[in-house]
């Protein structure tokens, strides 16, 4: 039976996008789709810049839960496949992580370039630009009280991007180096519709990447730079695809060529 296969050892530069998709099975809710996080307006509210400034503690409340989750969640078979994937990379192959989650499972399964593009739930920061308190490891929950800064006195706050904030301009930059000289970009669990991630595929695509979309739902006609896309569950699929390969014939896997192929 024919099989579709990325063969990683033809490609020198690899950039994956993942979104919230990719962590589903471990347990982590989506926020996009019919049960998506923002299909609620409280969990929309508690993640807004606006919010953190004028009721930092109830925000703080509702993450700290997530933070909880997410400590106790467990990288799945598709954060190890592309673990086991840096491993196995030869000297002058290089290969780099951006995700759009703020979980820190890439990190727990075992990959070292990551860039995470949104921060990281499992870090805590000053809320003043003008302090330098490094961003650090923290996993206490905040439910009662506001923490403070131990070197300015100022909010404490997750380390992550909320609603009308910007995103650090360090991320944006280590996620277009990688972007450069990328000849296979591969999306997986996102939805390719939120800028400024959305834009990726095309830095990859006008460098004459191959671009690939994976991912439960169909892309349609959004994003006219993938040339392939492949649907369904990511901790199925992945392995798959960069491993043994997908049937042509993959039951509840589906394939196709995009516009961006022709």
């Amino acid at each position: 039976m024919k099989k579709t296969q990325v063969d990683i050892s033809k490609y020198r530069s690899i950039v994956f996008l993942t979104g919230a998709g990719i962590s589903a099975a471990s347990g982590i809710r989506t926020y996009r789709g019919p049960e998506g996080l923002w299909n609620d307006e409280t969990l929309v509210r508690l993640s807004d810049g606006e919010t953190f400034r004028s009721d930092p503690l109830d925000v703080w409340k509702f993450w700290s839960e997530s933070r909880a989750i997410c400590a106790a969640a467990h990288p799945n078979a598709a954060h190890l496949a592309l673990a086991s994937l840096e491993k196995s990379l030869r000297p002058d192959q290089r290969m780099t992580v951006i995700t759009q989650n703020i979980d820190g499972l890439h990190q727990r399964a075992g990959n070292t370039g990551v860039v995470e593009f949104h921060g990281s739930v499992r870090r805590t920061r000053c809320s003043s630009d003008s302090c330098d308190l490094e961003p650090f490891l923290d996993e206490k929950l905040y439910k009662d009280s506001v923490p403070r800064c131990p070197r300015c006195g100022s909010n404490l706050r997750p380390d992550i991007v909320l609603f009308h904030e910007m995103i650090p301009p360090s991320n944006s930059k280590a996620a277009l180096r990688a972007l450069s000289d990328c000849d296979l970009f591969i999306a997986i669990g996102t939805s390719g519709t939120v800028y400024p991630a959305n834009d990726f595929v095309r830095h990859a695509f006008e460098r004459r990447a191959r671009t690939v979309y994976v991912n439960l739902e169909s892309l349609g006609e959004v994003n006219i730079y993938f040339q392939e896309e492949f649907l369904g569950k990511a901790e199925e699929l992945v392995p798959l695809l960069l491993g043994g390969g997908i049937p042509a014939e993959g039951g509840s896997i589906t394939m196709r060529e995009l516009p961006g192929a022709l």
